[in-house]
């Protein structure tokens, strides 16, 4: 067969943004060209190169919204909490003492605990923010919230959780909940955040939990035993509030010493 006999070897090499394209990879239509004359079913806005311009302005609505809010903490817990409930109480009660402080408290803008944060951050007078999330069971943002974003992607939020909060309080909570926390402390840990406290509260909720990290992950050489400094467990919520404010050194990494 001749050279010319293929087709695609006819085809003339063309550049397309960043990208070089060659022989059959050529043979697309030029970007203007497809923004242009596409007359069909908005097929585009669901290809990944759509949803990295989405992603991108999840990231600048966030930082914008959230640059001027100052200091923060972000507190979490289960959505299913219910009002009047202790745990429930008790949100309300961080919330309002974080107020007090003049930290403004960032949940993910749900019922239950994170409701409750928001409830009582409007009660102590404080800025009440709320992070949504896109879900198939969306009850959208509580009535607490006062300044309030809704993401579509999981990562672009969670983003927004650390860049903006100087800690974490958790409130008992499940899935969504141990997300959060265990990803916070891998952040702690590799040291990508610094000065950041993570203060878990209810002693009796939690507590199982250490005793499993303790008894079976670091027994098993998974985690070391210093790991368990990057978290506090408390019982009241003032304490908790004290400690997430004026929270300890960030413990060293292996081949480290400890600060005395």
């Amino acid at each position: 067969m001749s050279i010319s006999a293929d087709p695609a070897k006819n085809i003339q090499p063309r550049r397309k943004g960043p990208l070089e394209l060659r022989r059959k990879q050529a043979a697309v239509e030029m970007s203007d060209q497809h923004l242009l004359d596409t007359k069909g079913p908005g097929q585009f806005v669901h290809t990944d190169p759509w949803r990295v311009l989405r992603i991108q302005s999840e990231f600048v609505e966030g930082f914008g919204a959230l640059a001027d809010v100052g200091k923060a903490v972000s507190v979490f817990g289960s959505a299913r909490t219910k009002p009047g409930s202790k745990y429930y109480e008790m949100g309300v009660e961080v919330g309002r003492k974080l107020a007090e402080a003049g930290v403004a408290v960032i949940t993910g803008g749900g019922p239950g605990s994170m409701e409750a944060a928001n409830r009582g951050t409007v009660e102590g007078n404080g800025v009440s923010v709320g992070l949504g999330i896109e879900l198939p069971f969306e009850q959208g943002l509580n009535q607490w919230v006062d300044l309030g974003i809704n993401f579509r992607y999981f990562f672009a939020r969670k983003t927004m959780f650390v860049k903006y909060a100087q800690g974490f309080i958790v409130l008992p909570g499940g899935l969504g909940t141990l997300d959060e926390l265990f990803e916070a402390m891998v952040l702690v840990q590799t040291r990508k955040v610094t000065s950041f406290p993570i203060v878990l509260l209810g002693v009796e909720f939690w507590g199982p939990m250490i005793d499993w990290i303790r008894g079976t992950l670091v027994a098993e050489g998974m985690v070391s035993e210093k790991d368990l400094d990057l978290i506090q467990v408390v019982d009241d919520p003032a304490e908790a509030v004290q400690r997430v404010l004026h929270g300890g050194p960030i413990p060293p990494m292996n081949g480290e010493q400890r600060p005395e």
